[in-house]
């Protein structure tokens, strides 16, 4: 294990943190960009199966993703908040410049008209589950989401998410009405505030539950459909494309960020291929 790959594994944690917490963008699709997915699918589904190498590949990914999960909820979030549109674009790059390698999977597979049915069904629901992203903290599913049981089922359903292509774990929080009181719990955390360290913990052990057992599901998935599970992967990736380009619509100013946010496009492409290129020759990149 040289140290670019823990770099490279460190940044790819880093952006996975980002997506996970980031409101509206789906941490398996980044998974997915970074070449990363089936390696953290096969972990996650058989954890115990080569313990020490599971862990030396995992380590530099939780470290990474602490690291953006803390800047994001001390930093990040203002970012979001000030620069929306240029955010929504840098991951729409990132996910537009990965979709051909998907695409070179399905081709692997043979193409098949099921497939095409496969892929605008994932196309659809990713962009009406993304596509609302704005309002959806004020309409909270569960009004009472503090509770400690009702926390846990929420940290069980956010597990199952993560690994769902298309999804947003965030999103779902937020349909829930957890998702403030996770941030906060975590920014008190962070203050060394220890006094909902219960409530967290009892998220953190649910969502392990969750996505254990969805990991086995989706594994089998990928094992036996390939090619129909891939034209799912493009078409849930391709309704989170059209979801942020939307988004992006809605809140752009035309007139100063125009140019920011074609940088951001562009910045999120180029980001992909080095992903792409950088994963290949690490020897890391996903065995799709």
């Amino acid at each position: 294990m040289t140290k670019k790959n823990v770099f490279y594994r460190m940044l790819c944690g880093f952006f996975l943190g980002i997506s996970v917490v980031a409101p509206g963008f789906s941490g398996s699709v980044v998974a997915i960009t970074m070449g990363i997915y089936q390696d953290l699918l096969n972990i996650v589904s058989n954890p115990f199966k080569q313990f020490k190498k599971n862990l030396r590949f995992c380590f530099p990914l939780i470290i990474g993703v602490v690291i953006s999960a803390v800047l994001f909820v001390l930093t990040f979030s203002r970012l979001f908040d000030s620069y929306e549109t240029q955010m929504y674009l840098l991951f729409a790059g990132l996910i537009f410049g990965n979709m051909p390698v998907i695409y070179s999977e399905i081709k692997k597979s043979g193409f098949k008209a099921r497939y095409l049915i496969g892929g605008v069904v994932a196309l659809a629901a990713a962009v009406v589950f993304s596509g609302n992203i704005s309002g959806l903290s004020n309409t909270p599913m569960i009004k009472d989401a503090t509770s400690l049981p009702i926390f846990a089922l929420s940290g069980f359903l956010a597990g199952v998410t993560l690994l769902i292509p298309g999804m947003s774990v965030s999103i779902v929080l937020i349909v829930l009405g957890a998702y403030s009181q996770l941030l906060g719990y975590t920014n008190a955390i962070i203050h060394l505030d220890f006094e909902n360290l219960i409530p967290l913990l009892a998220f953190a052990g649910s969502a392990a539950v969750g996505l254990v057992l969805a990991s086995h599901a989706i594994k089998h998935i990928f094992k036996k459909y390939p090619g129909f599970a891939n034209s799912m992967v493009f078409g849930f990736m391709g309704g989170s494309l059209i979801a942020l380009l939307w988004q992006s619509v809605r809140h752009i100013d035309f007139n100063t960020d125009w140019l920011s946010g074609f940088a951001a496009l562009i910045a999120g492409l180029v980001i992909s291929v080095l992903f792409t290129m950088i994963s290949k020759k690490s020897g890391f990149s996903s065995k799709r």
